[in-house]
């Protein structure tokens, strides 16, 4: 994973929006198969009521992640 951001919306703080950029399909691939990964989906099973991943298309495809 190259970056993490979590965010509540503000009047809604029960809706939480995480978006993680990883350097491409396998090194995600390969992250839900972390320890860390598979405890974090067993602990939050119970809390998380809906789940979306959107695949997503850079829109400044210069700019880097420092």
């Amino acid at each position: 994973m190259l970056t993490l951001y979590a965010i509540e919306e503000k009047s809604n703080p029960n809706h939480i929006t995480i978006l993680e950029i990883y350097a491409g399909e396998d090194a995600y691939k390969a992250h839900l198969q972390t320890p860390h990964f598979i405890k974090y989906k067993t602990t939050t099973k119970d809390m998380v009521r809906c789940l979306e991943l959107v695949e997503v298309i850079p829109l400044v495809t210069e700019m880097k992640i420092k």
